[in-house]
């Protein structure tokens, strides 16, 4: 830049990208996910309206879907770059290929532009016609303007400015940019690390799949006639599970983006930041849901494989719409625990104990009241609408504690009832030092509605138990005393 050049350059108007540049984020991609979670039956239109063009497609997805931008991933060196800019007296235009109803929204939320430049239903505001739309803006300021974008798309733009502004972590592209343009300013938003992906899978919640080792424990003084090949189900279930379980966690994240934006802890996860892209986390949901049933078909019995499939739908739809029903989403959330039970049995090939069944689904419907009695006592009374969307109210911490201490209850009976019956007496050696495990999860899980009526217990009881040593000794004795009764 010459000096001339440069002496103009706090007049030259700044256009700003959104997508990718000023927020971590693409709005196309966003509202497609909103589509989904409210209108799942819509997909099908996306086709249709694809044919009809990308401004279209964009068109008709945000006369259906409201985005809440103030929860959008925002750069704040961007943020940063346009409050000097207006400090400097100049014009600041948001110029878009998002939809102008979206681009609007994102503008009167910030206060920070004087113009917004966005696709309609007939014009996608991308490569050539964003430039066509800026030269034209341009004109009554002097022609010459200065651009901040993150594409490819966008060389052709920074051909024609003064100033050059690059969002990116590609060399290659801001290589492309120098060639082409005075590039004075790269950003390099960070890049996601391994433990932000491995955190993304949620590896942490693999735990909750130990449980499909369960069935083992009626039958554990016979369980040796099982064989080892039988025997080996049992991880390579787990594993299935796992990768099952991680593949749905990545597509739950996905449709509660706005919901975690909101929280206070939540908002730093990958995909609610911004640190992994939309469609990133697809590939990675897509690959895990792949090699979860690759696994199944290969190496486990095809009634596993029926509950993998049955876990799997059932997950959706608590994420689509049952996690929004009080009452049926913490029975779908027990269902879901006790899915790996029943599954597990399967992959042995053994019968499922009624005993079991029923202990499960009252012990699992007691964690899931615990996790939201959580969130309905973190949240703020000024601060409803997340409840709302998951049917519940902040009056409700009442009926969900007692309705969660109670189903806790019924599991410890349940629970004495079968170490009563006759046959368990029968299948080990030394029954009477199981009496003890009635009194140990009574403690637990009185333990752990004290700890969440004090707000002291992590929104997900069950990584609270892996956390907790208490619960981690507790665990360790029933292990010794299961062992010293068979």
């Amino acid at each position: 830049m010459n000096t001339a050049e440069a002496a103009a350059a706090p007049s030259l108007p700044l256009y700003v990208d959104l997508d990718g540049t000023l927020i971590a984020t693409d709005l196309l991609h966003e509202s497609v996910l909103r589509l989904v979670r409210s209108d799942p039956l819509a997909l099908l239109n996306l086709p249709r309206w694809l044919l009809q063009g990308k401004a279209q497609l964009k068109h008709e997805i945000a006369q259906r879907v409201e985005l809440d931008v103030s929860s959008l991933p925002y750069r704040e060196e961007v943020l940063e770059l346009i409050r000097e800019a207006r400090a400097e007296g100049r014009r600041v235009v948001l110029a878009t290929a998002s939809n102008l109803k979206f681009a609007q929204a994102v503008a009167q939320h910030l206060g920070l532009f004087d113009a917004v430049l966005a696709s309609d239903g007939h014009s996608n505001m991308s490569g050539a016609r964003k430039l066509a739309a800026i030269r034209e803006d341009a004109r009554a300021h002097g022609d010459q303007f200065a651009y901040v974008g993150d594409q490819p798309v966008d060389l052709p733009i920074w051909r024609e400015t003064s100033e050059a502004l690059l969002i990116t972590r590609s060399a290659a592209l801001e290589s492309s940019a120098r060639a082409v343009a005075p590039v004075t300013c790269v950003i390099r938003p960070p890049r996601a690390r391994l433990m932000d992906v491995l955190y993304g899978l949620r590896l942490h919640q693999w735990l909750k799949n130990l449980l499909i080792a369960l069935p083992l424990l009626p039958i554990l003084p016979s369980a040796s006639q099982l064989g080892t090949a039988a025997l080996l189900h049992v991880p390579l279930a787990m594993l299935a599970f796992s990768l099952m379980a991680s593949a749905i966690y990545v597509v739950n994240d996905l449709l509660d983006l706005e919901a975690d934006r909101r929280h206070v802890r939540k908002r730093h996860r990958p995909f609610a930041s911004g640190l992994i892209s939309i469609p990133s986390a697809l590939g990675m949901s897509a690959a895990l849901f792949i090699g979860s049933v690759g696994l199944s078909l290969g190496l486990l019995p095809g009634r596993f494989t029926l509950c993998l499939l049955v876990y799997m739908g059932l997950s959706l739809s608590y994420s689509l719409r049952l996690k929004r029903r009080a009452v049926v989403d913490v029975c779908v959330l027990a269902l879901l625990y006790t899915l790996r039970i029943v599954a597990g049995a399967m992959a042995l090939g053994v019968p499922l104990s009624l005993w079991m069944f029923s202990f499960s689904v009252f012990l699992f419907l007691s964690l899931a009241f615990a996790k939201r009695y959580v969130e309905i006592a973190m949240t703020l009374p000024t601060d409803t609408a997340a409840l709302r969307s998951r049917g519940y109210l902040i009056g409700d911490q009442t009926f969900v504690i007692a309705a969660g201490a109670a189903a806790g209850q019924l599991a410890v009976v349940v629970l004495l009832l079968y170490l009563n019956d006759p046959l368990t007496a029968q299948r080990f050696k030394h029954p009477q030092y199981l009496w003890a495990l009635g009194p140990i999860l009574l403690f637990w899980l009185l333990r752990l509605w004290l700890k969440a009526n004090r707000r002291r217990l992590h929104d997900d009881p069950v990584v609270f138990a892996a956390r907790d040593w208490v619960s981690r000794v507790f665990v360790l004795v029933a292990i010794g005393l299961i062992w010293l009764s068979a």
